[in-house]
């Protein structure tokens, strides 16, 4: 193994050149450490996606549930306003001065 320095490659101080045949060894070690570890791995995925699926339904509902309460506040905005009569009108009547006869 090599690492990167002062503009070169310089071989790492600990490491040990591996032989053809220790080099296959760790090979075939880290290939059935993943084969084993897979059941683990599928199991957290399947983990994940249940988790991921059951966030979009809450997304999906609550985004439903807005829906729903922005239709139904103008409803309830003009239900108000017909129980308490016709609206006065906007603009307060102008006071008159009383005249000094």
């Amino acid at each position: 193994m090599y690492i990167w320095g002062k503009q070169k490659f310089k071989p790492m101080e600990n490491s040990k050149e591996l032989s053809e045949q220790e080099l296959k060894t760790k090979k075939e070690e880290m290939f059935q450490f993943y084969k084993e570890s897979m059941p683990y791995l599928e199991a957290q995925l399947d983990y994940e996606t249940r988790l991921s699926e059951i966030d979009e339904m809450r997304l999906k509902r609550t985004h439903i549930q807005m829906q729903y309460a922005q239709i139904m506040t103008p409803l309830e905005e003009e239900e108000h306003m017909s129980e308490e009569g016709p609206m006065p009108n906007e603009m307060p009547k102008k006071r008159k001065l009383k005249t000094e006869a």
